[in-house]
């Protein structure tokens, strides 16, 4: 049987990168499935442009860095920059603070690719031990051990989590990507799900590559909460056709009962505090987000975790 040997090449956009993202190259640098090239997008600060001659990418010749300024970063339309570079079969989307946790990560990315209804497979997304127990347990509920294979026929028992897809670390068939008419350039947030939708109702498949691991998580405050879900709800306000089909609240009810129930039986029961707190701003952010087109723009600017989006 013909070996495959699949050409993928890695998008990654970057803003003041750090060191996780010198972990992420340096990382890449050793899969066993090796990418064809390196796009790095990057959203300069000041003006500062990346330049490769900085020693984070010794070694690494595959690679091309694209500066842009930051009124022209867009979720989707800086990826789509990155994908049109692109002459791979598979384009992997990853975000600089996506640390892999092995060096299988694309090889168990493109694998589930071998059957031709998959369009998209996307990674298990691990927690560390710094960002609390909380985190490190709804990770395990968002992104748990099996591997799973969503279609359309899967939308009554999965509601919105049939379009659930990451682009911290998300690998798509270029060609059903473009056949999709790429990301949608105008979104503050949900580009990777929307994405997903689309893939989804036109008879495609999305892989939850389990075998697929990263490293990242964030120990967020509950004002920081709130704003990135007040993004969510302006994300599926603006995309309603496509959100408004499919359940999505009782997800995360369900999702804060287990986390309780698992604390309690951990034994810490005053974490439960915390867990109330940060569902409370996370289901205002939303709900506020929900309704932002009813609200002043001074007010959604303070509710909104991207203040520029509102310029455009």
């Amino acid at each position: 049987m013909q070996e495959w040997n699949p050409k993928i090449d890695v998008i990654i956009p970057i803003y003041k990168p750090d060191k996780k993202y010198d972990r992420l190259l340096q990382a890449l640098k050793k899969q066993s499935l090796m990418p064809n090239h390196i796009y790095i997008i990057h959203t300069m600060a000041e003006g500062k442009e990346e330049k490769k001659e900085n020693s984070r990418y010794a070694g690494m010749n595959n690679l091309s860095i694209i500066n842009i300024r930051k009124e022209e970063f867009n979720h989707g339309g800086t990826r789509n920059k990155g994908v049109s570079m692109s002459d791979a079969e598979f384009v992997l989307m990853m975000t600089q603070d996506a640390v892999p946790a092995d060096t299988h990560l694309l090889e168990e990315l493109v694998r589930p690719f071998a059957e031709e209804q998959v369009a998209a497979t996307y990674a298990r997304q691990l927690a560390t031990k710094e960002v609390g127990v909380i985190e490190q347990y709804t990770r395990t509920f968002n992104y748990p051990e099996q591997e799973q294979k969503k279609t359309k026929e899967d939308l009554k028992r999965l509601g919105i989590k049939t379009f659930f897809c990451s682009d911290v670390c998300a690998m798509y068939r270029k060609s059903v990507y473009e056949k999709m008419g790429g990301f949608v350039t105008k979104t503050i947030f949900n580009e990777d799900m929307i994405m997903a939708s689309k893939m989804i109702q036109a008879g495609y498949a999305i892989v939850y590559a389990a075998k697929a691991k990263v490293y990242h998580a964030h120990k967020y405050t509950g004002l920081q909460q709130f704003q990135r879900n007040f993004d969510l709800g302006v994300s599926h306000r603006e995309f309603s056709e496509i959100f408004d089909q499919v359940k999505s609240e009782s997800e995360g009810i369900k999702m804060v009962k287990q986390t309780a129930r698992y604390l309690w039986k951990q034994k810490q029961p005053f974490q439960i505090i915390s867990l109330v707190w940060q569902s409370g701003c996370k289901f205002l952010g939303y709900r506020f987000g929900k309704k932002y087109d009813k609200l002043p723009m001074w007010f959604v600017k303070c509710c909104s975790s991207q203040k520029s989006y509102w310029n455009t």
